[in-house]
C-alpha cells in the first residue's frame, strides 16, 4: 500500500503561482509514476501532468504546458507541481495519483483545493 498526501493549495490571484506537494509513504518504492489530476465543480476529473519516478520523463495536458512543471525528489519521496501564471479556470481540487502499473493509477491522495481569483 502507498499513501499520498497533498499540500500547498490555497487562494491566489490570477497570474500568481502555487507549488503543490505530494508526499508518498508506505511502499513508495513500488511506484513507477506520479501524476496530478484536477476536478472543477460540475466537471469530470482531468489529467494535468505526469512524471516517471525513475527516469523523470514528463507529460502534460495542453492546458498545463508552458505554465506548470512537474518534478520529484527521490530522497524525500515527494512529487511537486509548480503552477505559474494561474488563471481562474485553473480553480479545482488537485489530486495526486500514484501508478504501480504504468497503465493505471492505483493510489490517490485526498486532494487539495486551488482557487484562483480574477
Amino acid at each position: 500500500q502507498v499513501q499520498l498526501v497533498e499540500s500547498g493549495g490555497g487562494l491566489v490571484q490570477a497570474g500568481g503561482s502555487l507549488r503543490l506537494s505530494c508526499a508518498a509513504s508506505g511502499r513508495p518504492s513500488s511506484l513507477s509514476a506520479m501524476a496530478w489530476f484536477r476536478q472543477a465543480p460540475g466537471k469530470e476529473r482531468e489529467f494535468v501532468a505526469r512524471i516517471s519516478w525513475r527516469s523523470g520523463l514528463t507529460a502534460y495536458a495542453d492546458s498545463a504546458k508552458g505554465r506548470f512543471s512537474i518534478s520529484r525528489d527521490n530522497a524525500k519521496i515527494t512529487g511537486y507541481l509548480q503552477m505559474n501564471s494561474l488563471k481562474p479556470e485553473d480553480t479545482a481540487v488537485y489530486f495526486c495519483a500514484g501508478a504501480v502499473n504504468p497503465s493505471r493509477y492505483d493510489y490517490w491522495g485526498q486532494g487539495t483545493q486551488v482557487t484562483v481569483s480574477s
